[in-house]
């Protein structure tokens, strides 16, 4: 699949990445990450899981598996709803829309400015081997040390780095991911391995 495409396929693993236009910070304070985590939730978890993410001042990351076509079906099409679903890639792609779309609508509102607020169209890259599958979710944990965020990528509250290793409830795939390692301790020495990131060059985002 190539980069720039919107359309996300069911049942396929696919790194997500944007950043704010012109690179304008899309979380402008502490309280806009939650609340872009709401709207995620709201239009993202009938579509698809989520393995690993990081919000960054600027820009994000995530790493994703769109659901099966029969369990986006199931979520949205009822005996009682008219409602028919043509198109699954499309409808994945606007779900994508309405998060981004609804977001910008209550940045614009509360800090009284007009128009996008991130790069259309989103990236989209399909996970394609087990390799990059692992080398990805160390990529986006890593991101906020490489951008100069942190001095600690591990100690950075807005990446799913720390939630995977701890207990309380979550949405994420956090069993499937440490199960991915092996285990928390060998999930944890990956982490901390020195990994070249060639071969990451196109997907980085300049800031």
């Amino acid at each position: 699949m190539k980069k720039h495409t919107n359309l996300l396929i069911p049942n396929t693993f696919y790194h997500i990445y944007n950043r704010g236009i012109n690179g304008e910070d899309i979380f402008k304070k502490e309280k806009n990450y939650a609340y872009f985590l709401s709207q995620y939730k709201l239009y993202l978890e009938p579509v698809a899981d989520t393995y690993a993410y990081c919000l960054l001042k600027n820009h994000f990351h995530l790493l994703i598996k769109t659901k099966p076509e029969n369990d986006i079906r199931s979520h949205y099409e009822t005996k009682d709803n008219e409602f028919i679903i043509n198109s699954i890639p499309h409808f994945i792609s606007k779900q994508f829309s309405h998060l981004f779309n609804g977001y910008t609508q209550s940045i614009n509102n509360a800090y009284d400015r007009t128009g996008g607020l991130f790069e259309s169209p989103f990236r989209c890259i399909e996970v394609h081997s087990d390799t990059y599958f692992s080398q990805l979710i160390w990529y986006i944990h890593f991101n906020p040390q490489k951008h100069g965020f942190t001095d600690d990528f591990r100690t950075y509250p807005h990446s799913s780095y720390q939630s995977h290793l701890q207990l309380k409830a979550t949405k994420l795939k956090r069993e499937e991911v440490l199960s991915w390692f092996g285990d928390a301790d060998t999930y944890i020495k990956y982490h901390t391995c020195q990994i070249d990131e060639k071969g990451f060059e196109k997907f980085i985002i300049e800031i």
